[in-house]
């Protein structure tokens, strides 16, 4: 399914306030609701929308601190890479995992309380990941822009 400009509307809209109500979503992307809900059904069954979510604030929930770990394993077998995979996802702290290209095979953010407890994670489970051959971890000092919202 192509999107149109209304369906982008959508999307926009629900990407900046997901609780909005269908009478209000309707209203802002002048739909009437009726058509707006079929819209936004449509755009869930078609997987441009995968979910909704609640964005917690990290310093309330006692993890402001965001690091990033490079990690470099020492091969690149699909089974060294498929080990690696299933132990890092079990892993609360970290929120991302990407398999890269370049001087890392893959980048992790990894929330904590603050150093102390980033060395506890990187102790009880980043040390104990299989297949590390190298892992350098870079603190993010402040965040200048943050957003969970895709192009439309």
């Amino acid at each position: 399914m192509a999107l149109d400009a209304i369906d982008r509307r959508i999307l926009k809209a629900l990407q900046v306030a997901g609780r909005m109500s269908n009478a209000d979503l309707s209203e802002k992307v002048n739909l009437s609701p009726s058509a707006c809900h079929r819209r936004v059904q449509r755009l869930e069954v078609d997987k441009y929308i995968n979910g909704y979510v609640a964005l917690l604030n990290a310093r309330k929930m006692m993890v402001s601190t965001t690091v990033f770990v490079e990690i470099t394993l020492q091969g690149q077998a699909d089974e060294v890479l498929e080990a690696f995979e299933k132990a890092v996802a079990r892993i609360p702290d970290v929120l991302e995992c990407h398999l890269m290209a370049g001087s890392a095979d893959y980048l992790l953010k990894v929330v904590a309380e603050n150093t102390e407890d980033f060395a506890r994670i990187h102790r009880q489970h980043l040390a104990r990941l299989p297949g590390v051959s190298q892992m350098q971890s870079s603190f993010a000092l402040r965040t200048v822009f943050k957003t969970t919202a895709l192009p439309v």
